[in-house]
């Protein structure tokens, strides 16, 4: 343990930990955190990640508590809701609806924008108004160490720009 550190709080470098994975215990209580990388392959695509999110949880060992579930961009977001594929499509179209694609947005007007440019920048205000709408992360309640989602619920990572590389953290809190 590093001098200065509090003598509670103790990183877990065991080789039994998966690798990215950042672990705390602290007495009885567990911290898990895990990265999450997806490939995204078109604008308004409802990715299911629920296994995934289970099989950190898993790892973890925590049987009650919450599971944080976090997208790290502003176009992406994390939505609970079924997985019923022409509900997903009525939900796509409702945002599309709400804040359209080829709408007018002041953000996609590149030569007037401030600050930082990526060099991939593109027209994606329409983007991240959708995600204004919905947010960027959920939690979920722990129970007898699953997600305690109801009968229909699902988790999904939604793309609300273009194919590109995303990641979700998931942190788990609990005992």
């Amino acid at each position: 343990m590093a001098t200065g550190t509090n003598a509670a709080f103790r990183l877990l470098d065991h080789t039994d930990e998966p690798a990215g994975a950042r672990v705390r215990r602290v007495g009885g209580l567990t911290f898990w955190a895990e990265t999450l990388a997806f490939h995204t392959t078109a604008p308004r695509e409802f990715i299911d990640v629920t296994d995934r999110v289970a099989g950190v949880l898993r790892r973890s060992q925590v049987s009650q508590g919450w599971v944080s579930v976090f997208s790290k961009h502003t176009t992406a977001a994390v939505v609970l809701n079924e997985n019923e594929p022409l509900l997903l499509q009525d939900m796509g179209a409702m945002l599309e609806r709400l804040s359209a694609t080829a709408g007018l947005y002041q953000h996609n007007d590149l030569s007037r924008r401030t600050g930082e440019i990526a060099a991939d920048e593109c027209a994606n205000g329409h983007a991240h108004c959708q995600h204004l709408l919905i947010g960027g992360s959920e939690n979920i309640p722990v129970g007898d160490g699953r997600l305690d989602l109801g009968r229909w619920q699902r988790i999904f990572l939604l793309e609300l720009d273009r194919p590109r590389d995303r990641q979700l953290v998931v942190q788990v809190f609990g005992a």
